[in-house]
């Protein structure tokens, strides 16, 4: 009984790890309410679950590989955790050999080779579809940023049986329901400081409240997606 005790006091909590670019990343107080999304997901776990984020600004699916940074994770990673996956918005850079990929050659092959190295670990990979950005047509509603990426990703997701939130139709409809004027708040605009002397206008990085807001999105599809973190989220006490 003293054992069995003992070890239930030191089991190990489940650890999620976040790979991805600036709209996951943890953001430094000089650039606030600049928020990452996986930067507050903590919040909707119950105590058992860590969240480690490693997503980095301006990181796309190969110049994560090629800076180390995977690696970094992947050393790390053990039997039952887990790797929220979210690339694309950088992959897009045609002008930065460093970063650019193409959709159904480099940037799946990329996705392809963590899920791979992930789960030779024994962890659990978790793919997203791209956050939408704030761009809005004459019509009134988003237009799509994301093009062939979101594609890749799901087909990605199909071929290697990879659970997916696509995150991005999420916060399109999530955008487009909020409307032009009232989604600013989502998103980086912010009155001039002392610290941006002429404000943020910027579409594609979100606020503390939009953070949350799509950290809250995420969580409620992996709650539906019924995997073994399913039962570590916490919603009914969260705004």
């Amino acid at each position: 009984m003293t054992v069995f005790t003992f070890a239930c006091q030191n089991e190990r909590p489940t650890i999620v790890y976040s790979i991805g670019d600036s709209t996951m990343a943890n953001k430094t107080k000089e650039v606030y309410p600049e928020t990452g999304w996986c930067q507050v997901v903590g919040n909707y776990f119950d105590e058992t679950v860590i969240v480690r984020n490693h997503a980095k600004n301006g990181r796309s699916s190969k110049s994560f590989l090629s800076e180390g940074l995977w690696q970094n994770v992947l050393d790390s990673l053990r039997q039952g955790d887990y790797v929220f996956i979210q690339f694309g918005h950088n992959d897009q850079k045609k002008h930065d050999s460093t970063r650019y990929t193409l959709p159904f050659e480099t940037f799946s092959e990329n996705l392809e080779r963590y899920v791979n190295e992930l789960r030779s670990k024994g962890a659990v990979p978790v793919l997203f579809t791209s956050i939408v950005r704030r761009k809005f047509g004459d019509d009134g509603k988003l237009i799509d940023t994301h093009g062939d990426y979101l594609e890749a990703t799901k087909n990605v997701a199909r071929q290697l049986n990879v659970p997916l939130i696509d995150l991005n139709k999420l916060t399109e409809e999530w955008i487009n329901s909020l409307g032009e004027e009232p989604s600013k708040e989502m998103f980086l605009w912010t009155k001039p400081n002392e610290e941006f002397p002429n404000g943020r206008q910027d579409n594609t990085h979100l606020s503390v409240k939009g953070a949350n807001c799509v950290a809250r999105m995420a969580v409620e599809e992996l709650k539906k997606l019924e995997l073994d973190i399913s039962g570590k989220i916490k919603l009914e006490d969260k705004d």
